[in-house]
């Protein structure tokens, strides 16, 4: 099988490895990793009253009738912005005291039809991963298909990388 990011063959029962694993060196526990669920909650209700969770908001920014979601995105991306800056500027550490390693990726066309798929899946949906949770947690269970639908998609991908672009 060979790695399509890097040529490099592999052995049929090897696994593709990350371009960036996650190299944490302390394990957290059941009762620390309540903070991720804590932050999760407030994304949430900051997702349902920025309105970034309406499929009218999204259908609006599909149709070019509103700037409201690109300017959330567009804040998002100058706050990710600046924040990679201060990291790297700075030297900033993760709360458990790790070295933060930011790893340059290299581009591949996969990704530009990934994110057609990507981009024509939320404008029908109306709803991309971020969101998901979100509107099922605001009770819109309807979203509950899309969500089943985006496990179905990466189960899909993962196994056609494995047997067909392999």
């Amino acid at each position: 099988m060979k790695n399509s990011q890097d040529n490099i063959a592999l052995a049929p029962d090897e696994e593709f490895v990350c371009d960036a694993p996650n190299e944490m060196a302390q394990t957290e526990t059941g009762l620390a990793l309540g903070k991720y669920l804590i932050v999760g909650i407030l994304f949430g209700i900051v997702f349902i009253k920025a309105e970034i969770i309406s499929w009218f908001r999204i259908q609006e920014m599909f149709r070019f009738h509103s700037f409201h979601m690109y300017g959330v995105i567009g804040s998002a991306v100058v706050v990710g912005m600046i924040s990679i800056f201060i990291i790297k500027k700075f030297n900033i550490k993760t709360l458990a005291g790790e070295e933060v390693h930011l790893v340059p990726k290299k581009f591949h066309k996969g990704q530009v039809y990934g994110g057609l798929l990507f981009g024509l899946g939320w404008a029908i949906t109306g709803a991309c991963p971020g969101p998901l949770y979100a509107q099922i947690g605001a009770g819109y269970l309807a979203v509950i298909v899309s969500l089943a639908s985006a496990i179905a998609g990466t189960w899909v991908y993962g196994w056609l990388r494995k047997s067909v672009l392999a």
